[in-house]
């Protein structure tokens, strides 16, 4: 009887090992995918950026020489212009399809 007792109490710790070391793949395996998304993400954001900076620089060839901040102030200054508002309203909405 308590060679029976010992063998479940054996089985049982070793269905708990199984089972712990499969939650352990899993956890690894959703990182790994979390891992992957973030990847992804950061680079659609990495072409977006080169993109709409290509086209800045296409529209307006003098931004290839100035710094950021003279670029930033650019932009805000054109955004000020009358009618930049009401352009910048009928533009899509992230997530809108045109």
């Amino acid at each position: 009887m308590h060679k029976e007792i010992t063998a479940q109490a054996k089985q049982k710790k070793d269905e708990r090992e199984e089972v712990l070391k499969e939650i352990r793949q899993l956890e690894n395996r959703q990182k790994i995918l979390e891992n992957k998304q973030r990847n992804e993400e950061r680079k659609a954001r990495t072409r977006r950026l080169i993109e709409r900076g290509a086209i800045l620089e296409g529209i307006f060839p003098l931004a290839l020489d100035l710094p950021g901040v003279e670029v930033k102030a650019f932009l805000i200054a054109l955004s000020h212009l009358p009618g930049a508002a009401e352009l910048a309203a009928k533009l899509p909405k992230s997530g809108d399809k045109p």
